[in-house]
């Protein structure tokens, strides 16, 4: 499959379940602590730096940037998916949101501030992970941090349904080991690394890294 392929099921896929993904998706900040811990964190981090603009790319329906604007921080997401900003937008009407891809990401150098992906790399393949963190790193201002979250494991799958509604897509479960190595060749520092819902079948990793 070409990375046109995949690019195009994704968010055709994102499209089809941009409404019920909203749904499932709109508390679940709130209601978990480990994950609200992370985004303080990385608001704290862009404020102390100075604020500026914030990139949340693969935002989906804007949950996200969202809660850092109540943080604080200047927030704008990017996601692949025109049905999912169609969402943020109108969920989120006070912030920006555009149709955008992480793999040719339309920012220019140094424009932003910090920059998190939080559940978006796992749709990108192994081979196009170094060009996307490229990406990151070329939008990102000297200093700038970065925060990405992502399933834990070792596998990938091709999902057919999500949300009682048809996908065709794929997930990549990856070991943060593998993720904290691929930012540093990237010229990352990574900082800090959380692991949560240890035990469970959908286990998930945070690292935090800086440019």
């Amino acid at each position: 499959m070409t990375a046109d392929d995949w690019l195009a099921d994704t968010r055709t896929s994102y499209d089809t379940v941009a409404v019920s993904y909203t749904d499932q998706m709109r508390d679940a900040i709130a209601g978990d602590q480990y994950l609200r811990a992370a985004l303080a964190l990385f608001a704290d981090s862009v404020l102390a730096a100075g604020g500026g603009p914030v990139a949340d790319v693969g935002c989906g329906p804007g949950h996200v940037t969202a809660h850092l604007h109540e943080l604080g921080v200047d927030a704008f997401g990017i996601d692949l998916s025109p049905g999912m900003i169609e969402v943020a937008r109108s969920d989120h009407p006070g912030l920006r949101f555009e149709v955008g891809s992480m793999t040719d990401l339309d920012l220019p150098a140094a424009s932003v501030s910090g920059l998190i992906a939080w559940w978006s790399l796992i749709h990108i393949s192994d081979d196009a992970i170094p060009a996307v963190l490229g990406h990151f790193h070329r939008v990102l201002r000297p200093g700038g941090p970065l925060q990405v979250g992502f399933h834990v494991g070792d596998r990938s799958q091709a999902k057919a349904e999500g949300r009682g509604d048809p996908m065709t897509v794929h997930g990549h479960s990856r070991r943060p080991e593998r993720v904290a190595d691929w930012l540093r060749d990237a010229e990352f520092t990574v900082e800090s690394q959380w692991e949560f819902n240890m035990g469970t079948d959908r286990p998930g990793a945070v690292l935090f890294a800086r440019r």
